[in-house]
């Protein structure tokens, strides 16, 4: 997969047209709207050479994050799972041994196994996101891009969530990729490049001895003693 995404230019334009319906004419009317202004255009370049294990798109509501990321990587684009089994393990990828869903489960925070018997649609929504990533780390997909990155769960399950990704991910062979509007999770996820949306431009943040120090100063201060899938397991939402 190393050179699949060479040309990562994207010039992406969205347009709409509905019908001139009565209700249609009346927003137009009383909002100054034009007919042209159903349109958004979207310009920009990721670079994604060199060597790379994590990567950050990152933007408000509207600014282009999910169509840019569809656009660059293609079918690659973790958008959501359906869930049929009466148990989340049985929807794990077929070809998956138990013991490598468990040590999958446990990095990621859902770390009960009696949970594990359950159907997707009881569980919480920090088990679900939890659940989604275990899956999407175990397919074998690379890069994985997660579209809507802890978008559904409370800021700090969402931290505790990114620094159990990003370690799991680095020890892996996988490349992970969040699409997120949320800027909160790049201190914990400590990606080697983040693309913001608002400003359409790329940045790589701290070197790595940096980002590794924060995390582990994170992990110390969250559980000095236990792991970090042990820290979110903790969390009850």
């Amino acid at each position: 997969m190393q050179g699949r995404y060479i040309l990562t230019a994207f010039d992406i334009e969205l347009a709409s047209s509905p019908d001139a319906t009565f209700r249609v004419q009346a927003i137009r009317d009383r909002f100054a709207i034009s007919a042209d202004d159903n349109s958004e255009r979207f310009i920009g370049e990721i670079d994604l050479s060199g060597d790379w294990k994590i990567g950050l798109i990152v933007g408000p509501s509207g600014s282009g994050k999910t169509s840019i990321a569809r656009d660059v990587f293609g079918g690659d684009v973790v958008a959501g799972y359906n869930y049929n089994a009466a148990a989340v393990v049985d929807d794990m990828p077929d070809g998956v041994d138990c013991e490598r869903i468990a040590r999958t489960f446990n990095a990621v925070g859902f770390s009960s196994p009696p949970c594990w018997l359950r159907p997707y649609s009881v569980l919480s929504g920090g088990e679900r996101m939890r659940v989604d990533l275990a899956r999407a780390l175990l397919s074998s997909t690379s890069p994985i891009v997660f579209d809507e990155f802890t978008s559904v769960v409370d800021r700090q399950v969402a931290r505790f969530g990114s620094a159990a990704v990003a370690k799991s991910v680095r020890r892996s062979d996988a490349k992970f990729v969040a699409v997120t509007c949320h800027y909160d999770v790049a201190d914990w996820l400590c990606p080697d490049w983040v693309f913001d949306t608002a400003k359409m431009c790329q940045s790589s943040p701290k070197k790595k001895s940096d980002r590794e120090s924060g995390f582990a100063s994170f992990v110390s201060s969250a559980n000095p003693s236990g792991t970090i899938g042990d820290c979110l397991a903790d969390i009850i939402i």
